[in-house]
């Protein structure tokens, strides 16, 4: 498995009140909804770039205000129309 390192001033724990593993904890679960979100990763990937099972990652895309269903413009256009039939 690969690894990144992210640079962050001393300060950003203090003012977050988080230890640094309850930062790593939100720097990856943040990334990890938002490449679900944009469609970049499927949702079983994202919850494993966050070190969850998911179920786990529905709950982390609830906090998020994400829908853990994914459309496309013209899926959503399609079922609309279906909808209004």
């Amino acid at each position: 498995m690969g690894q990144l390192v992210i640079s962050y001033p001393n300060e950003l724990l203090v003012s977050l009140k988080e230890t640094e593993e309850g930062l790593a904890y939100q720097i990856c679960s943040a990334a990890a909804v938002k490449l679900y979100e944009t469609g970049k990763l499927s949702l079983g990937k994202a919850a494993k770039l966050a070190g969850m099972g998911r179920i786990e990652f529905l709950r982390v895309l609830g906090q998020y205000k994400v829908s853990a269903f994914q459309l496309s413009d013209e899926e959503l256009k399609e079922d609309i129309q279906n909808a209004l039939l």
